[in-house]
């Protein structure tokens, strides 16, 4: 029998009419006689609400105790979901993450999936049953609940359809799928009717919001084709999957993040106040990207040394600043303000073109690059944050509009 996991967002729960609607979806398709287990997110902005009753009470809630607070969010769409699709005579179970065997590391509020042992699954399918499970969260091998951070529900669901053997899995939000850019954004991003696994991964880390790295990472090991769709407004979608071989290359999309934070590190000491900062970092769960580091002759000792973090995805980062500033001093500098925006395709490093003329396009608008990281698959720069919108839209014009390409004509895995 035919086996499928469906993820919906909060958009699509928000309220109870919305919850009803989703059920009616799900029941037409579990009576074609296909097996469905559910991921569903917090209804609507419930999650936000959860955050600030924990910053009422406290400007340093504990990790712990957060995604204790947090992963109830999940439960309530779940039993609800599960009740409403009962009224329609539809037989379903409600499991949280740690029912459903989904197991992590023991990080808090950004665990990683390292295991999903469906048993339990597996057991509700084999009597018919439709399996809701609550997204984003999970347990980690020391038995104490776990969420898995911004985009965690796809996580879970991309990870479930891997251990199920599932023949796909659909991601369900307010958003119809992936574009060439983020439509908030740019008002001319096109619709993608298709990608291949790795570039969608470097779109979103690079800042697309639409699918999650790791569930993506899941998803391209397992070979399960991910469907981005609309919940209400269904017609067209993006499959993500692995892309024939000899497909014509082409960039994608031009994908931006704002909220950058550079910090530099420089000075006699640069090693050892580089390595308490790692250190630190680590401790904190904070991510780094875009390091750079650069020594001295004849000793080799590091000069000076970069990296970049996006400050809206660190816990607390103004206490994490001022440790920083605290122990490092004048070591230490931040540079605020910043954005980036990435030009996403295939076999970008094979020649400079695409770059030069990314930067000379930037220049004659006046717009400065403070910085350039390279891939396979990727070119980011970093621009003012207040540019970013105006960079977006030239870059889009010059590699999308200009060239005719629907994001590009094809890639490849």
């Amino acid at each position: 029998m035919t086996c499928i996991v469906q993820k919906y967002g909060g958009s699509s729960v928000a309220d109870l009419d919305r919850l009803k609607k989703v059920a009616a979806l799900i029941a037409a398709v579990k009576r074609e006689g296909i097996d469905v287990a559910v991921v569903v997110s917090a209804m609507g902005k419930t999650t936000d609400g959860l955050v600030q009753m924990a910053r009422d009470i406290t400007a340093s809630p504990p990790r712990r105790e957060m995604d204790m607070l947090l992963s109830t969010g999940e439960r309530v769409t779940m039993s609800l979901l599960v009740m409403a699709l009962h009224e329609l005579g539809v037989e379903a179970v409600s499991l949280t993450g740690s029912q459903s065997g989904i197991i992590t590391n023991d990080r808090h509020n950004d665990a990683r999936v390292i295991e999903v042992r469906p048993f339990r699954v597996q057991d509700e399918l084999a009597k018919g049953r439709v399996v809701v499970v609550g997204g984003f969260q999970g347990v980690s091998y020391k038995r104490d609940i776990t969420t898995l951070g911004r985009g965690g529900s796809d996580t879970s669901a991309v990870a479930l359809a891997a251990a199920l053997g599932a023949d796909r899995c659909e991601i369900y939000s307010d958003i119809d799928g992936v574009y060439t850019a983020d439509p908030a954004v740019l008002a001319e991003a096109r619709h993608l009717p298709e990608i291949s696994y790795q570039v969608m991964q470097e779109m979103a880390m690079a800042g697309a919001k639409v699918l999650n790295a790791q569930a993506v990472q899941f998803a391209k090991e397992s070979q399960i084709a991910i469907y981005a769709r609309s919940t209400f407004q269904p017609g067209r979608e993006t499959v993500v999957r692995k892309m024939s071989p000899g497909l014509p290359r082409g960039i994608r999309a031009v994908v931006s993040e704002s909220d950058l934070v550079r910090v530099r590190i420089h000075g006699e000491t640069t090693l050892e106040h580089f390595e308490w900062i790692m250190t630190y970092l680590e401790e904190e769960q904070v991510p780094v990207k875009e390091l750079s580091m650069a020594g001295v002759q004849p000793e080799n000792a590091w000069s000076r040394a970069s990296f970049v973090i996006s400050s809206k995805n660190v816990y607390q980062w103004d206490r994490v600043r001022e440790r920083l500033r605290t122990e490092c001093g004048k070591a230490v500098e931040f540079d605020t303000d910043l954005a980036a925006l990435s030009v996403i395709g295939e076999g970008l490093n094979a020649d400079n073109e695409t770059l030069v003329e990314s930067l000379r396009l930037l220049k004659a608008e006046g717009i400065a690059v403070l910085g350039v990281t390279t891939t396979s698959f990727r070119i980011s720069l970093v621009v003012p944050k207040d540019e970013i919108r105006r960079s977006v839209k030239l870059l889009h014009g010059k590699w999308i509009e200009e060239m005719g390409q629907p994001g590009g004509s094809g890639d490849q895995e």
